[in-house]
């Protein structure tokens, strides 16, 4: 099966191919992408006005240019998949109606994928990967541990009842003047600070459950930004990633124990999401499961950060089941991946 994905939930706008028959790691036959980076750099974080317009500029291009890199036309997909939520409306629209368009005209099959199971599936496309699976979803606007026990089956173990880590991680570098995009800015940073220079809080460290909380960790750096000197600015970062990893790492410990009483036969911590990308963050779950027998995957992280070949994937896994959408599916802004979770005190939105 061939399927076509169309990505356009935040500042990305990104298109691919996807096959089945092809083995784990060559499953994209062709993508494209378009940060929005130098559009919104002004403003140091996303206007979703701009990011809607940059959508519907660009986005027929890349479509275009996805499948002449894949060699493929119309005629040659079995279905056409965007993300349908959640993320910023109006670019969801752009890319919803794109292709409930292109769907329509091909006479092919339309598949609404949750942006997040974009994400979550993507283990799937790079590596053999069965279900059931522990995952850690890290990204801008979400914190959570879900186990993923089928293509659209979640169960969330738990979720920031706060800010996500990749808000904080953005937030935090604003507040220090590192610049936009705030979190690799930050990461860079902290590569050339000492841990441990800095005394910030572990929110949740050691508390029951598998909820996160960022929030007094970002109040914290706040702070310290407003009376350190600018070179202690690197050791801050790091100090900032200390902590960071060592909840993670904690709030996961706690997930897997659920998990494995869930599902004994269980083996694999997935990790997904934008801030999967961060190399400290994956050394602190490696060594985190290094102290069990489970392991570890974490996608190359040009497929951590959004992508056309996620939705791609998980709109292919979808069809393989027969569920496709119709057309008249109304985009989503929210949209959780387990929507019978228990709500978490504070989380809102972001549950």
């Amino acid at each position: 099966m061939r399927v076509l994905g169309i990505e356009t939930s935040c500042d990305e706008t990104a298109a691919a191919v996807v096959c089945d028959e092809a083995p784990a790691g060559e499953r994209i036959l062709g993508e494209a992408i378009l940060s929005q980076h130098e559009e919104h750099r002004p403003y140091q974080g996303i206007v979703p006005e701009i990011a809607a317009r940059s959508h519907l500029q660009h986005v027929d291009r890349l479509v275009a240019e996805a499948m002449e890199k894949a060699g493929v036309g119309f005629a040659d997909l079995d279905g056409i998949a965007a993300t349908g939520g959640p993320g910023l409306i109006g670019g969801v629209i752009v890319g919803v109606m794109s292709a409930k368009a292109m769907a329509l005209v091909h006479d092919l099959p339309f598949l609404a994928v949750n942006h997040l199971a974009g994400h979550a599936l993507t283990a799937r496309l790079t590596d053999d990967l069965d279900f059931p699976y522990l995952l850690l979803l890290v990204s801008g606007g979400h914190t959570q541990l879900l186990i993923v026990e089928g293509v659209d089956a979640f169960v969330r173990l738990g979720t920031t009842v706060d800010d996500a880590v990749g808000e904080a991680y953005d937030k935090s570098a604003k507040m220090l003047g590192l610049g936009y995009p705030g979190g690799p800015a930050m990461e860079a940073a902290a590569a050339r600070g000492t841990t441990g220079a800095f005394n910030l809080p572990r929110p949740m460290l050691g508390r029951p459950g598998c909820h996160f909380s960022f929030s007094g960790l970002k109040t914290a750096v706040r702070r310290q930004a407003e009376s350190i000197a600018a070179d202690q600015i690197d050791d801050l970062c790091a100090s900032f990633e200390q902590a960071v990893g060592e909840v993670v790492a904690d709030r996961c410990q706690k997930a897997i124990g659920e998990f494995r009483d869930r599902h004994p036969e269980g083996s694999t911590l997935v990790v997904a999401g934008g801030v999967a990308a961060n190399k400290t963050l994956r050394r602190y779950l490696q060594e985190t499961v290094d102290d069990t027998d489970m392991r570890l995957i974490a996608p190359p992280p040009k497929l951590c950060t959004d992508n056309g070949a996620m939705i791609a994937w998980a709109g292919l896994e979808r069809l393989r089941l027969g569920l496709t959408d119709k057309l008249d599916f109304k985009p989503l802004p929210r949209w959780p991946l387990d929507p019978d979770a228990v709500p978490a005190h504070g989380a809102g939105v972001k549950a």
